[in-house]
């Protein structure tokens, strides 16, 4: 990844890496980016959703709620 962040995405919290995808997305849908600009947006964006993905899939299994047994 480029640019001004310099955390790893281990590093990022569910909220700043929806922000980071929410900004890749307003400049694609924008139409400023060069063909590479936009390429280069695309594969972030889709970190930054794997991103998300995974801090709410680790949310959900801390939350869960699992039917006791019956031994």
């Amino acid at each position: 990844m480029t640019g001004t962040d310099s955390q790893t995405t281990e590093q990022l919290s569910y909220e700043r890496a929806l922000e980071l995808l929410d900004q890749k997305l307003k400049a694609l849908e924008d139409g400023d980016l060069s063909l590479d600009e936009a390429l280069q947006a695309v594969d972030e964006a889709r970190v930054y959703l794997r991103t998300c993905q995974q801090r709410l899939d680790e949310a959900r299994a801390r939350i869960e709620v699992r039917p006791e047994s019956d031994s």
